[in-house]
């Protein structure tokens, strides 16, 4: 079972998406969304296209 909890921001100043997978609390960065299954289904549409914006941005450089 995976579900959407919100974003915040790591000591770091990265922003990390926080899901409950299986019980247990996971801080996944936008860059490791691929490893996680199902994850990256469950984010709201402003949050992938926000996603969508710095994908774009990064391979613009």
């Amino acid at each position: 079972m995976i579900r959407y909890m919100g974003t915040r921001q790591n000591d770091d100043g990265a922003i990390v998406y926080v899901f409950i997978i299986n019980g247990l609390q996971k801080e996944i960065r936008e860059n490791a969304l691929k490893q996680y299954p199902g994850c990256y289904e469950l984010l709201p549409a402003a949050t992938k296209q926000k996603i969508a914006a710095n994908r774009n941005w990064l391979s613009k450089l």
